[in-house]
């Protein structure tokens, strides 16, 4: 999706199937031609826009359409299910069938409801059919295989026991350890173990008291530098991150223009802050510029007046939908408009761009074009915790005005060191030479270049042993590489 060299958009040949110059322009997308859509693997569907000249190279996307008939297949099963779920609740008022689920006492029931009965159908009737295949616990590091507890259901999935068992070796599809960092062997294991006997687990303060160590104003020099900005400030929880420093930053009489596919932290961040919230459709450039542009000319709702500031929500990757934001498009509206950008790299950073700085380093921007440089700890790093980055003023308006510096409790040190580890490995500070793993992944085998579509990688078992199992084992390549260049 990135542009290449001459205009087109054929970086990822997974991804993107060359450039569409003409197209039928139809609800903010420009499907491709005939003769590119002839070109392209079947059952997929391929976007590209260009917005009014703001960036002139076309951005290229594709995604896997729905078949047909496992749609409606799909929609029917769910029927069928709710048909069946209004029989059983029939029964289970009748005291035919056993009621599991949580009801109202009888000397509460002359009493308001405290929730009512339809809202826990689903949970009911359809979750608990197949509840077995979620919330299984796992006694292992989630690596590209993990270890789950056996478990047995007497009640249809309305309470387990254990049977003692454990299940080894089961393929992780789901886990957010994107380059294999969290395990229990390695370089950052024995750092963070060495890190643990020194500082113990807990910091038990604030960083605004007496939980401001040396290994955190480590951690966020080295997060700043990584990002190419002036300062940075880590934060103990990722999902707090966002829903406690938007209300810092913008409040009554503000604008907020999100993403309708945004994650739910910064949903609730956008509520919390008391400004006033439109939705743009998703990766949509023209729905946005048209917010822009009302915003713009009509002001506030009744007054008239201009807003204090206008915020851009968006995310880096959607990891529901696997689309990347389009970035150029975004910093090119948000300049035109004199808007600020508040950009959510948590399944970005780390995992995206020549070097693994995200999505700015994707499209080789600039970073200070962006204002609000937010990303998680949680994924491509293997720890905990997240960041705000960008100029030195941002960040010391945050240190004193957000409720997550202010009353949360300083990131764990064994947590920190892991950080600082993983993210050195990625800068190639660690006395190793790196490369972008997707020109690893070509250069040992040609076909390794379709592990980019998988959503975990655990780099040193699928690209240095070959035991992935997903692709055959690579062919020996010999690499001698001294110091780092």
């Amino acid at each position: 999706m990135r542009p290449g060299p001459g205009g087109c958009c054929c970086r990822r040949p997974l991804r993107a199937n060359g450039c569409v110059a003409n197209g039928e322009v139809r609800n903010g997308y420009v499907r491709s031609s005939a003769a590119a859509a002839a070109a392209a693997a079947p059952g997929q569907i391929h976007h590209v826009t260009q917005n009014g000249g703001l960036y002139k190279r076309p951005f290229n996307e594709a995604f896997e359409e729905t078949p047909m008939l496992v749609a409606v297949l799909t929609y029917v099963g769910y029927g069928v299910l709710t048909l069946f779920g209004y029989l059983r609740d029939f029964l289970r008022h009748w005291r035919i069938e056993k009621c599991h689920h949580a009801t109202e006492r009888k000397e509460q029931q002359d009493f308001v409801s405290l929730y009512q009965d339809f809202e826990n159908f689903y949970t009911r009737n359809l979750y608990m059919r197949i509840r077995d295949n979620w919330n299984r616990p796992i006694c292992s590091v989630p690596g590209a295989r993990v270890d789950i507890m056996e478990r047995q259901s007497h009640d249809y999935n309305w309470s387990f026991k254990y049977t003692g068992n454990v299940i080894k070796g089961v393929i992780n599809m789901g886990s957010y350890n994107y380059l294999g960092f969290a395990r229990n062997t390695g370089a950052c294991q024995e750092a963070a173990a060495k890190v643990l006997e020194e500082y113990g687990v807990g910091v038990c303060s604030t960083r605004q008291e007496i939980g401001n160590l040396d290994k955190h104003e480590e951690l966020e020099k080295l997060v700043a530098s990584f990002l190419g900005v002036e300062a940075a400030m880590a934060y103990g929880m990722g999902f707090a991150t966002n829903s406690m420093n938007i209300p810092a930053l913008v409040g009554k009489g503000c604008l907020i223009l999100s993403d309708e596919l945004n994650h739910a932290s910064l949903v609730l961040g956008a509520r919390l802050s008391g400004a006033t919230i439109r939705i743009f459709k998703h990766n949509n450039m023209q729905s946005l510029e048209k917010l822009l542009k009302d915003a713009i000319v009509y002001g506030q709702p009744r007054t008239r007046r201009p807003w204090k500031k206008i915020l851009i929500l968006v995310e880096g990757i959607y990891s529901m939908e696997g689309s990347i934001v389009r970035l150029p498009e975004v910093i090119a509206l948000k300049k035109k408009y004199k808007a600020y950008l508040y950009l959510d790299e948590a399944h970005s950073i780390g995992a995206l761009g020549p070097s693994g700085r995200g999505v700015v380093d994707y499209f080789g921007l600039d970073p200070e074009d962006v204002d609000v440089m937010m990303g998680t700890f949680t994924k491509s790093f293997g720890a905990s915790g997240g960041y705000i980055g960008g100029k030195k003023e941002l960040i010391d308006y945050l240190r004193t005005h957000s409720h997550s510096a202010v009353y949360a409790t300083s990131l764990s040190t064994p947590v920190v060191e892991q950080i600082v580890t993983s993210m050195k490995c990625i800068m190639g500070q660690d006395g190793t030479t790196l490369v972008s793993y997707e020109s690893l992944l070509f250069l040992v085998h040609p076909t390794w270049v379709l592990v980019t579509n998988v959503q975990f990688i655990d780099l040193e078992s699928a690209v240095m042993s070959g035991k992935c199992g997903l692709l055959p084992s690579p062919p020996t390549l010999e690499l001698s590489i001294e110091g780092n260049h």
